[in-house]
């Protein structure tokens, strides 16, 4: 998380960065078709990164929910083309260590979103999907807002080849993702899951009960 940067800075980086995604032969075609209004879009972009960078809180919205829309049209490489043209104008305008937290930033989003596509479309890899998992091969104790561990409410990361499936058993928890501005409100009808080696943490909302699954493919829910 950088600390150097501002929000005019990032407003430059947005606005920059999306005039030259606009004019792109691969990616600007998508973009244009996309948004109706830009102005109003740039302004959204603006608080995403000003939630992502300096956890401003400014973002309301779901960026994965936006991009599903459009799945059936994004390939691998735009998103490619997309970092290319991030790492670029963010080496352009920003500091060497800040402009890397930015390209690092970036890295992870694109890597979260092309896992909910390939999900979308049926897949887990490029390869063929594995069979889901019904039963996981490990759960934790069942927690409480008392009794959580510190190592849940802090950023940490699920293993290679883990899935996680956070369950409510009452009340309600707040699961956050490292690269999603907004976090996910989880309930008893509604578990969080947690893809191989993305960074997440929980934070209670009042009273709650919780358990933690865990699977060694996508889990069947």
């Amino acid at each position: 998380m950088t600390t150097h940067i501002t929000e005019a800075q990032l407003d430059d980086l947005v606005h920059r960065f999306y005039g030259k995604a606009r004019q792109d032969s691969l990616i600007g075609p998508l973009f244009n078709s996309a948004v109706d209004d830009w102005p109003r879009h740039l302004e959204k972009l603006g608080r995403f990164w000003s939630s992502v960078m300096l956890r401003t809180g400014r973002y309301k919205g779901n960026p994965v929910a936006e991009h599903l829309k459009h799945a059936e049209r994004i390939t691998p490489a735009m998103f490619d083309r997309w970092l290319d043209l991030w790492r670029e104008t963010t080496a352009e305008l920003l500091p060497a260590e800040t402009a890397g937290d930015l390209q690092e930033k970036a890295g992870r989003i694109g890597e979260s979103l092309q896992l909910a596509l390939r999900f979308h479309r049926g897949e887990t890899t490029l390869a063929a999907r594995p069979a889901a998992s019904g039963t996981p091969y490990r759960s934790t104790p069942v927690f409480d807002e008392t009794t959580l561990p510190d190592a849940l409410r802090r950023e940490h990361r699920t293993r290679a080849g883990t899935w996680g499936v956070i369950r409510v058993l009452s009340g309600e928890l707040r699961l956050h993702f490292e690269d999603d501005a907004e976090p996910r409100l989880l309930t008893e009808d509604r578990p969080g899951v947690v893809a191989p080696e993305q960074t997440h943490w929980v934070e209670p909302v009042g009273p709650v009960t919780l358990r933690v699954d865990f699977h060694h493919a996508p889990p069947a829910l």
